[in-house]
């Protein structure tokens, strides 16, 4: 399997030019996909995701109710949702309630805080906040897939900062033979 590169945020919020911005920083980070986690509140934050030309999948937040009519329109999924992407599978979700080892990624948003650990053979990892609502920070995280490790680079910024700062997190993978 040759890697990838995964980008993951959640949270936006009404915060359009944030989800923007991480957008556009995970792009030129190398994201090839983009999945998100949730609460988008306002229509814009689906087409930004529409429009940033990556293969990408969302899943709703709790705030979302109100666009569940367009969901065929901006590839959005009710939780859990499952998919692959190569040979890895994912979970992903909102709200943190299917944190079971039953794929190789389990994803999650809602709780506005960063989290990633490997357990269980399966990583579990919620991006933070891309609001900047419950600190002072807009947050986002790109997921590097190799053949034997996962390498996570969190990144978060004061929102009236423009440069990203990042701390990496790398874990073996478990061999599947």
């Amino acid at each position: 399997m040759s890697g990838f590169k995964v980008g993951i945020l959640s949270d936006p919020h009404r915060k359009i030019e944030l989800q923007n911005e991480a957008i556009e920083h995970l792009k030129s980070s190398g994201a090839e996909y983009l999945l998100h986690l949730g609460d988008f509140v306002l229509e814009e934050n689906l087409k930004s995701l529409k429009d940033s030309n990556l293969v990408y999948r969302a899943v709703f937040g709790n705030n979302d109710n109100h666009l569940s009519n367009l969901s065929a329109t901006y590839n959005i999924y009710k939780e859990p949702y499952y998919l692959k992407i190569k040979d890895i599978k994912f979970k992903m979700m909102h709200l943190p309630y299917y944190l079971s080892s039953d794929s190789d990624i389990v994803l999650f948003g809602h709780t506005h805080k960063f989290h990633c650990e490997f357990k269980g053979g399966s990583l579990f990892l919620n991006p933070g906040e891309v609001c900047a609502r419950e600190k002072p920070l807009s947050e986002h995280a790109l997921l590097e897939v190799s053949k034997d490790k996962f390498v996570v680079k969190y990144f978060f910024k004061d929102p009236q900062q423009s440069s990203w700062q990042s701390r990496e997190y790398s874990f073996q993978r478990q061999s599947s033979e």
